[in-house]
């Protein structure tokens, strides 16, 4: 029945990703990194990251989606979005090393912890946010660490816990060949995601992170 249920949800999270892709590329006028981010969360999450998109950032009717995106809650889910899509990503890279190796559960948890955390900063807050957070790498590091480091410790607080426990009871979940491992890697995404909506609201709200965008191309005149 597992595999049945994992199956379901894998095709359904197929279908879900390539109607998100479509759809930032052509209707909704978002920044380009949190297109990216909005890909891998629905890739990591499935059609409740559909829906997650569908009620918080896609535009609604043409030239309506600064407003749409306006209210607090929306802002929040779009900066959750961002720390999600980097932190899992991380997360992900570090399982699928881990996997390879001998470890004892807390090593593999520590190493999935300090993996998430720096690919989220180094690369996906630093790196890919260096224009709107300075201009200089340097400064967009340094604006980043202690926000990451709140939101971050809230997505792992929600992951480890299922991480640990499907592990447990289900040993063949750590071979990212298997089917079971990608479910349970969604549902950590998904449990770490609601986890950490609270920080992310608090920072937003506080000016310590960004929500979503709205970049609309320019039209040249003739």
């Amino acid at each position: 029945m597992l595999d049945g249920m994992i199956i379901l949800w894998g095709i359904l999270t197929l279908l879900s990703l390539i109607f998100v892709i479509w759809d930032l590329i052509k209707v909704t006028p978002e920044a380009g990194i949190m297109k990216l981010a909005w890909a891998l969360v629905v890739l990591y999450t499935g059609p409740l990251g559909l829906f997650l998109y569908l009620i918080t950032c896609r535009e609604p009717m043409p030239g309506t989606h600064e407003k749409f995106i306006e209210p607090l809650w929306k802002q929040a889910v779009g900066s959750e979005m961002h720390c999600l899509a980097g932190d899992v990503t991380g997360i992900l890279v570090a399982a699928i090393f881990l996997s390879l190796h001998s470890f004892s559960t807390w090593w593999e948890v520590v190493i999935e912890y300090g993996a998430g955390f720096l690919f989220g900063l180094f690369i996906f807050q630093a790196l890919f946010m260096r224009k709107m957070m300075g201009g200089t790498y340097l400064k967009a590091l340094k604006t980043s660490i202690y926000p990451e480091w709140l939101s971050m410790n809230m997505i792992m607080g929600g992951m480890i816990p299922v991480m640990v426990i499907w592990g447990h009871y289900d040993p063949i979940s750590k071979d990212p060949s298997s089917l079971h491992f990608w479910g349970k890697m969604s549902l950590a995404t998904i449990v770490g995601g609601l986890a950490a909506f609270p920080i992310n609201r608090w920072l937003v709200k506080h000016g310590l992170k960004h929500g979503m965008m709205t970049v609309r191309k320019m039209r040249h005149r003739k």
